[in-house]
This record gives C-alpha cells, structure tokens and sequence, in this order.
C-alpha cells in the first residue's frame, strides 16, 4: 500500500508553480501512476478548471481510492491504468502528468508511457513528466548516483534514466519539448506539446 510520502509533500509545490505557467483553460488531466493520491489531491485543488483522472495499476487503486477520501470535486475516481496492457482508461486528454515514474519502471514500459501519452494527448496537449534524470551519461548529484544505485539494487530493470532517450522516444512520438525545468532535489520537470 502507498502511504504519505515526505518526497511527494516536498515537491507537490514547486510543481504546482511550473504547472501554473501552461495550465489556465479548462480540461482534463490525466495522471499516469498516481500513487498515494497526493499530487491528485494538492494539484487537483489547486487547478479546479482540471478535471484530474487519477490512475494506477489494480493492485494500488483499493490503497489510492482511500487515500483521495475525501477530495476535491473536481478529481475523479481513480481507474486502473497499465502500461504493461497497453490499455487506456480514455481516448483523449488535454494534458498528461506522470511524477517519478520513469525511474521506477522498467524501460520497455517508459516507452509505453510516452507512446500512450502521445496517443491520448488532443493536438496541442501537453505530457509533463517530474523526475531525476541523467543528462549524457552524467548524473546531476551524487545524491541521484546514489539512488540510482539503490534503485538498480532493488530493481535491475529500474533506473534514472537518461534525457537524450527519453527525449529521443518523445520526439519519435511527435511530441515537441517546450521546457525543462531544474526542480528542488535534483529532480527535473519535463513539459512535451503534441
């Protein structure tokens, strides 16, 4: 089960001030991976034009629908949500957002994300992904070295991946990098247009 994550309360805010640079028109928001609830529940109530589609896999919804209660009125129900099964809970989003997740799961599904991201994205629409990256091979703090270590330890298919890839795998998608953003504790946020 996800319980309150120190990392996610720490970062909840600088994201909701990046975020606020490209959020302003009403929509829906599609969250990939969501965890304990808590970006879904802070964001969701800072961004009420959203409507904020919270997922994850099925063996986290039952921990992440307890987590959301009570929430805002504007974040939906969570629904499950596997890049392993390539299916998509729905057909169009105005912006996708995925905090810490390439670093967690294994590549063939990173590529699984930004492809789907891509799909359900409504031209124009935006895919912001938060997270520590490497950038040609180089790590941007020991303390990143260090986690991904641990990370690899844990996980041999998991890892802070590198920006070139990520990125290679966007563009292949159509999808045109617009900022990236140095974030608190050597984490980055990436904000993609389709």
């Amino acid at each position: 089960m996800f319980g309150y994550s120190e990392a996610c309360a720490r970062n909840q805010e600088p994201i909701r001030q990046v975020m606020a640079e490209w959020v302003g028109e009403p929509g829906l928001l599609l969250e990939i991976g969501s965890g304990s609830g808590q970006h879904a529940l802070y964001l969701g109530a800072a961004f009420p034009q959203l409507r904020w589609q919270p997922t994850d896999v099925a063996e986290w919804l039952p921990s992440l629908r307890a987590n959301l209660c009570p929430r805002p009125p504007n974040v939906l129900d969570p629904v499950e949500l596997d890049l392993a099964r390539g299916h998509w809970p729905l057909d169009e989003a105005n912006l996708v957002f995925s905090a810490n997740t390439l670093h967690i799961v294994a590549w063939p599904l990173v590529q699984a994300l930004i492809a789907g991201a891509a799909e359900a994205l409504s031209p124009g629409g935006l895919l912001l992904l938060y997270g520590p990256l490497r950038y040609r091979g180089e790590y941007t703090s020991d303390s990143n070295a260090s986690f991904d270590q641990w990370l690899q330890q844990r996980d041999p298919q998991s890892g802070i991946r590198d920006f070139e890839a990520v990125a290679h795998l966007a563009a292949s998608a159509g999808l045109v990098l617009l900022e990236d953003y140095s974030m608190p504790a050597h984490n980055q946020l990436l904000v993609w247009r389709r």
